[in-house]
């Protein structure tokens, strides 16, 4: 077969050169986006008479049917044509005849392919911004059902303090926020289209690329030429935004696993998120959960593949660059479906309350309170600590906990401690207490809540 732009050349490469250098295998994935900015190139081409009026719309008649077969599932590319682009224009001019080689004119595939990568990410970035605020919203109404639910609170894997269960999850709530944010801000750099910048110098034929943006709905252009067929600084934010969710999600999914298990016993996954065992058949594991923890590493691999891809490579367009794509499709696909599935396990879990009620009674989590209690009465926090510690080594020793612990053999450490320490003691009215601003306090959260809302709102 022909190459389009085999002119020049007098020898055919084998079959497995031609596909090892083959992008079609992949780049398929951008055959709505390419149609979509031929679509606009060509009616621009005809806006400013570079193209008669008969050629445009015999091209863009040819394009609306390859639209439908793509939609349908029913084009059918082939490596001989190396990638999207080819496979597409070749189909045209099969169509439509010689005229629809005229679509190229006044492009080149450097411009074409960075126009339909802005395309595709401009899309599939919004597409996961509105599935972070899906998830958002289901963390909201968790958290509004469990505000006075208590549950151990954790540093170093180790009790902490006592906490409302509705505050661990609005701190994945603000991560997700932030996650938003970044991906929200990254449509800046999106949305500035580089079609029209040619091989990398511009392109002789009067062109209209503010046209070409209008049609496409980008903001801007791109300013210089050759940054525009060379820059792939926007699909490396969306990797490093798309690695930093996922390092929230595996952190999340991290606790989802522990908090399911019989140790633990804080939450039960629905069956829908959960599998069984080939040979145990009492397992039910945290499968999707485990698989989103997973997932993070190809995410994180992604990133550093396109870094490194980029970090040598001189100006303008090179062949390296056909490696940008595969990571940037398996990303997509790993945090759209990442989120979906994080949003659906956390909707349909259930939440032990009575399990975390027995854990918050049976541990030294409220001996901060004890220590406090000391500090308001007088003494100096480091006294506090240090008479706080004692008590709980003295617990230890009798196997029970502070709220057990006789007032007398409290009294032994310090006379400052009167009988209402056991009413400060109390997991409950630990929490309650907590009012400073940000704070797990029922009220703080309470306000945090509607906070969140806002934000959504």
């Amino acid at each position: 077969m022909t190459k389009l732009w085999g002119g020049r050349f007098q020898k055919s490469a084998e079959a497995w050169v031609d596909e090892f250098g083959a992008s079609i295998g992949f780049d398929q994935q951008l055959v709505l986006e390419d149609l979509e900015g031929s679509v606009a190139h060509v009616t621009m081409l005809g806006a400013t008479g570079i193209l008669p009026t008969a050629d445009v719309e015999a091209i863009l008649g040819g394009l609306a049917q390859l639209q439908e077969k793509a939609i349908a599932g029913e084009l059918e590319f082939t490596v001989a044509n190396e990638d999207i682009h080819l496979n597409l224009e070749k189909m045209l001019i099969d169509l439509i005849g010689p005229v629809g080689g005229k679509l190229h004119t006044g492009r080149s595939r450097n411009d074409q392919v960075a126009t339909d990568m802005h395309i595709f990410l401009k899309k599939r970035v919004k597409e996961a911004i509105g599935l972070i605020e899906t998830f958002q919203k289901t963390l909201l109404e968790k958290a509004e059902e469990h505000v006075e639910t208590i549950a151990p609170g954790y540093t170093h894997l180790q009790r902490a303090q006592p906490i409302s269960f509705a505050h661990h999850l609005m701190a994945y709530f603000w991560m997700l926020e932030r996650d938003k944010q970044r991906f929200t801000e990254s449509l800046k750099r999106i949305d500035i289209l580089p079609l029209g910048a040619g091989a990398m110098a511009g392109t002789t034929f009067p062109i209209d690329r503010l046209k070409s943006a209008e049609l496409l709905g980008f903001s801007e252009v791109y300013a210089n030429s050759m940054d525009a067929v060379s820059d792939r600084d926007f699909i490396v934010e969306f990797l490093s935004n798309s690695s930093l969710l996922m390092a929230h999600l595996s952190r999340f999914a991290e606790e989802i696993i522990l908090w399911s298990t019989d140790e633990f016993k804080f939450i039960e996954l629905d069956d829908a998120f959960s599998t069984g065992s080939s040979i145990m058949p009492q397992k039910k594991n945290p499968d999707m959960a485990e698989l989103i923890r997973g997932k993070t590493g190809r995410v994180y691999g992604n990133l550093m593949g396109l870094l490194t891809v980029l970090k040598g490579t001189p100006l303008t367009y090179n062949k390296d660059m056909q490696e940008d794509k595969e990571g940037m499709f398996d990303t997509v696909h790993t945090i759209l479906g990442s989120l979906k599935i994080f949003e659906g396990m956390v909707r349909t879990m259930s939440v032990n309350t009575e399990r975390l009620h027995q854990a918050v009674h049976s541990d030294f989590s409220n001996a901060t309170e004890l220590a406090d209690y000391l500090a308001t009465k007088g003494m100096p926090f480091r006294e506090a600590h240090e008479v706080t510690g004692k008590l709980v080594f003295t617990c230890i020793q009798k196997g029970i906990y502070l709220l057990d612990l006789p007032l007398e053999d409290m009294k032994k450490e310090s006379e400052l401690i009167e009988a209402d320490i056991y009413d400060v003691l109390a997991p409950e009215a630990a929490v309650r207490r907590r009012h400073s601003l940000g704070g797990t306090g029922f009220d703080q959260v309470i306000i945090q809540i509607e906070k969140a809302k806002a934000c959504l709102a």
